[in-house]
């Protein structure tokens, strides 16, 4: 720079010649990242091709032109506002390598980068409210693993900066981190982030698939039969009972469509909720009991006494669509209608693999209407040929096997998890990358440092030590806060959302931290090379 502006060159001509070059090098990133992007869709769709039915369409060239898009706005957020800095330093400054404080200018700059990298995700989700979400939490996230990370390396310098026990190079490393503060947060930070999305996301899917098999009892009915007709009731029963089925129970099941609530008209744009809107398009298992079922527990309301139609309603759907006690339902059934007022809520342990129903009303008031039966069994031992034998007896039957539903359901958690993976090892590539452009970008003054070293009389053995302690400290706390921060979310989305105990594992901890010191000896590794391997004096003679 100062030599261009020595050869004459004015201000515009400057911009315009590092604008050019700063476009090539994002077309080029851009067209690798964009070539890598497609690469893995390949292995995506290779990975989850069982789970796809239809032929999928040829892949559109607006991915790629978004991709560009994005890779041309991130470096225009970022590398333009430091240039612009950078081009009204005065020569002299620069050649006597006084770059005095840093202007306010390119602290500037740096917002309007974070700020575009923020609009990027606004415009990535389509959907302003999820964007400014995940660039909130985005933002909240880096934030909080920075003041860790902060925090952390300061710890580390005051308790072991000067412990005459530690090795040379480690002190002289936490010397360097201490003073290097800004440049060694930010590549805790961007180890940290996609290191912590790869442990929570192998950790809740372990987590997930342990609770199910641990909730699910031991005795647990593993078939379910459908459309049982009510004259067959009691043959099935029998021949349950003959097959080893102890006390086999059969339920009545009518299907019944919801129309009002409190004698308002609902239908699918009721509801905001998608879940919401798929519940009232559909019709509703419903069931008739004079008696609670014994795996039901009433947390609001009574059990209805069976003088007149009344409805209890499993307290999950209620939340879904809004529904409280004293709400009046009505159902359509065959054509004919059923008012009746919610009386109760119930909580029911839908991992027990019995038979439950969302809606259950006395028999006054669905007895008469057209139905069938539903049961749940578990298959006794030497019994395997059981539903093959119902199947032969009463062709109408339909015999559920929960227990290959189930495993399909973990094939496709399984599959579908390591591709996610797949996508967030890019996270911790980048992670690694920005490592790499952190040490590169502080190679003079580490070379500076490493000529010191050895004109102090320093081996190359204290020189490597002190170098790649540096990057191995940055990854033992980036794999730390990653694990720490795996461990807290994976524990709220534990009880908030998929409703299960959460188990700590002791081995995330060394996971997560063998893995972040092993990501900062690749970054290190990469950039560290010619620090280690220039000699001393041809270093000092450029200093």
């Amino acid at each position: 720079m100062a030599i261009i502006k020595c050869l004459g060159l004015r201000q515009g001509q400057i911009l315009g010649l590092f604008a050019l070059e700063f476009l090539a090098v994002g077309v080029i990133g851009s067209a690798v990242g964009v070539t890598l992007g497609y690469g893995a869709h390949w292995l995506l769709v290779a990975s989850l091709g069982s789970l796809v039915t239809v032929s999928l369409p040829a892949p559109s060239a607006w991915p790629a032109l978004v991709g560009v898009a994005a890779g041309l706005v991130l470096l225009v957020g970022f590398a333009v506002p430091p240039l612009l800095s950078l081009v009204r330093v005065a020569p002299l400054r620069v050649l006597r390598r006084d770059a005095g404080e840093r202007a306010i200018a390119t602290w500037v700059g740096y917002a309007l980068g974070s700020a575009a990298f923020f609009a990027l995700l606004v415009v990535s989700a389509r959907d302003l409210k999820l964007g400014a979400l995940t660039a909130a939490g985005f933002g909240a996230a880096i934030v909080v693993f920075a003041l860790m990370a902060a925090g952390g390396l300061r710890a580390l310098a005051a308790s072991l900066g000067r412990a005459r026990a530690l090795a040379v190079g480690w002190r002289f490393a936490l010397a360097v981190l201490e003073r290097r503060r800004g440049v060694s947060v930010l590549q805790t930070v961007s180890l940290a982030v996609g290191l912590m999305a790869l442990l929570l996301l192998a950790m809740t899917r372990n987590d997930l698939i342990r609770s199910w098999h641990n909730a699910t009892p031991a005795d647990a009915p593993n078939r379910f039969i459908i459309n049982i007709q009510p004259d067959q009731v009691a043959p099935v029963s029998q021949a349950l009972a003959q097959a080893g089925v102890v006390q086999p129970r059969l339920y009545p099941m009518v299907r019944g469509r919801l129309t009002q609530v409190n004698g308002q008209a609902i239908g699918r744009d009721s509801y905001a909720e998608s879940r919401a809107r798929n519940l009232v398009e559909r019709e509703f298992n419903l069931s008739y009991a004079a008696a609670q079922p014994p795996e039901n527990r009433i947390i609001a309301g009574q059990w209805f006494s069976g003088q007149r139609p009344e409805a209890s309603v499993e307290e999950g759907i209620a939340k879904t669509l809004n529904l409280r006690l004293g709400d009046v339902l009505r159902f359509d059934v065959a054509g004919q209608t059923v008012d009746a007022p919610i009386t109760s809520l119930r909580k029911l342990d839908w991992s027990s693999m019995r038979v439950n129903f969302f809606v259950i009303l006395p028999p006054v008031a669905l007895r008469d209407m057209p139905q069938t039966y539903v049961t749940a069994f578990r298959i006794p031992a030497g019994r395997a040929d059981l539903p093959a034998r119902l199947v032969q007896a009463f062709p109408n039957l339909t015999v559920v096997d929960t227990e290959l539903i189930l495993q399909q359901v973990q094939d496709v958690l399984d599959q579908v998890t390591a591709a996610v993976e797949c996508l967030f090892v890019f996270t911790l590539a980048a992670g690694v990358l920005v490592l790499y452009a952190a040490l590169s970008g502080s190679r003079d003054e580490r070379l500076r440092d490493a000529g010191v070293l050895r004109a102090l009389g320093a081996g190359s053995a204290v020189v490597r030590q002190t170098q790649y302690a540096e990057v191995l400290i940055v990854g033992g706390l980036a794999g730390l806060m990653a694990s720490a921060g795996a461990i807290a979310i994976g524990w709220v989305l534990s009880a908030q959302v998929f409703d299960f105990p959460y188990r700590f594992n002791p081995a995330i901890l060394p996971v997560g931290i063998a893995a972040g010191m092993l990501c900062a000896f690749a970054g290190g590794w990469l950039g560290l090379r010619e620090v280690l391997r220039r000699p001393a004096m041809a270093t000092l003679r450029d200093a």
